[in-house]
């Protein structure tokens, strides 16, 4: 069914026609995805470089046709550059000469990046029981997934709901006692993202601004691996209040780590600690120690670059299983040495936001 009415969608956008162009918007690919979910439909529309009162025109003429099609209940278009990314002069990267000026998120109090130099390290694992170990500090938190290419928070979440959009604002889902949003809850999950820069960015400005986030104590931001057009982004749009990095033990990790935390003190984002993940591993059998990736780099790593070492993070088969599961170790397992581990992070970041209960 789903198949079907996604079909009868295409076809009547295939109806609607570019502004000063013989195209119709599916034809000139603005259209980078249809999600169809029990008769409501998202549209993701690329609209770059457009005016907002004909890029609005245009978002509005598509939902009409999409909600007159049989079936269809519900019609919203998500735009995803039309009023965020802008041209910068030729030779010139994007904000490169006047970066524009973060502005608030309304009922946001604080926003924490939490970010890594290299994949694979746990950073998204980290940012999900940071943000439920917060919860039960008694905190309100929302947590946005900010990778675009590899979105992690549905499964580590174990939600594959949509999102309601109300008012042009998308509704964050609730989980876990969080709010949370994903570009993973907005395409289908097969479905590769092919996006350049502006687009990209342009993505990340919605996430942020375009959701209904407050009121928050605290918005846990799981950055994408390195130093590309989301961080870039998002250290232009949103007041950061600091920044954790993680890491792995390993030297390769911890280079890359460096740079991350170099990243955010060049744009003046307070850092406020170093995570080691995977810090060491107690065996299940004989419950002996070992340090599979090494053991007390990003201790050192923070020492050398005047920052704080929040703590270390053991490796463990439970935390695989329960982020496999949807079910974040925190909430699953909370007197685990694991999941008190992160909630003494979780004191020491609650603590240098100046938040309580």
């Amino acid at each position: 069914m789903s198949d079907t009415l996604k079909k009868s969608v295409e076809a009547a956008l295939n109806e609607i026609k570019v502004p000063g162009a013989d195209q119709s918007v599916m034809e000139a690919g603005l259209v980078s995805a249809i999600v169809v979910d029990s008769g409501k439909v998202g549209i993701i529309l690329e609209l770059s470089g457009r005016d907002q009162a004909g890029a609005e025109a245009l978002r509005t003429a598509i939902e009409s046709a999409a909600r007159a099609v049989e079936g269809v209940e519900e019609a919203n278009v998500i735009m995803t550059a039309a009023r965020q990314a802008q041209a910068a002069p030729k030779g010139q990267p994007v904000g490169g000469k006047a970066p524009p000026t973060p502005t608030e998120i309304p009922g946001v109090k604080h926003i924490v990046a939490v970010a890594s130099g290299k994949g694979g390290v746990g950073k998204s694992t980290t940012s999900i029981n940071l943000a439920v170990a917060l919860r039960d500090q008694g905190l309100k938190v929302g947590v946005l997934d900010a990778d675009i290419f590899g979105p992690s928070l549905p499964m580590l979440l174990g939600v594959d709901d949509k999102p309601d959009i109300k008012n042009k604002i998308i509704q964050p889902i609730v989980a876990h006692g969080l709010k949370v949003m994903s570009i993973g809850f907005l395409i289908d999950v097969d479905q590769p993202v092919v996006w350049r820069g502006p687009r990209v960015m342009g993505a990340t400005q919605q996430l942020l601004k375009d959701v209904a986030w407050g009121p928050l104590d605290v918005l846990i931001v799981d950055m994408p691996p390195g130093t590309g057009d989301v961080q870039l982004t998002m250290v232009q749009q949103a007041p950061l209040t600091g920044a954790v990095i993680v890491s792995t033990p390993q030297d390769l990790a911890l280079i890359d780590a460096r740079k991350g935390l170099a990243m955010f003190r060049k744009v003046d984002v307070p850092i406020m600690g170093i995570i080691e993940n995977m810090s060491t591993f107690h065996c299940p059998h004989c419950g002996e120690e070992s340090h599979i990736f090494g053991h007390g780099g990003a201790a050192d790593t923070a020492g050398e670059l005047g920052c704080d070492f929040l703590g270390g993070i053991p490796l463990h088969m439970s935390v695989r299983e329960h982020a496999d599961s949807g079910d974040p170790i925190v909430a699953a397992e909370p007197d685990s040495p694991v999941s008190k581990a992160y909630r003494a992070i979780a004191a020491q970041v609650s603590e240098k936001l100046g938040v309580s209960a």
